[in-house]
């Protein structure tokens, strides 16, 4: 059974997002990203209350902004999901979870070392150039369990 429930279009809208954000970190790395973005779906705390597709996970608007720095400059997100990147976002959909995104809900390069925390959530751990971050314990149980 898949960790959240998506379309044929959804697939494709990982792909576009995961390549956009992280293709310069492998399959890996845009496996990490993929993992934040079903967990946003499968949180039902913090700021993810009201975000249950993966549409609403992508297009989120927060503090004015969408959430994703790919939307919101356009880059690659914007041009057409390939073979390589929807089997990777299928994977993520479908069952893939691993440490550093595991039960993370943000990540952000820094262009420097990971601060400990980012806006008071604690760092799960690094991948190349993208810290990932998860919910304070006890703040997001549907993360942790989902």
């Amino acid at each position: 059974m898949a960790r959240v429930k998506y379309t044929d279009s959804d697939v494709a809208l990982v792909a576009r997002m995961i390549r956009a954000e992280a293709e310069g970190e492998g399959k890996q790395g845009m496996l990490y990203v993929g993992n934040v973005i079903v967990n946003r779906a499968i949180a039902d705390c913090l700021d993810f209350k009201e975000v249950r597709t993966i549409p609403q996970v992508i297009y989120q608007v927060q503090g004015g902004n969408y959430s994703f720095e790919a939307v919101q400059k356009g880059n690659v997100f914007y041009n057409r999901a390939r073979g390589v990147e929807k089997r990777l976002a299928k994977k993520t959909l479908d069952f893939w979870r691993e440490h550093p995104a595991k039960f993370a809900l943000w990540y952000f390069n820094p262009y420097a070392p990971c601060p400990p925390t980012w806006y008071d959530q604690p760092f799960a751990g690094q991948f190349k150039q993208h810290c990932y971050y998860e919910p304070i314990a006890n703040t997001c149980d549907s993360v942790y369990s989902g």
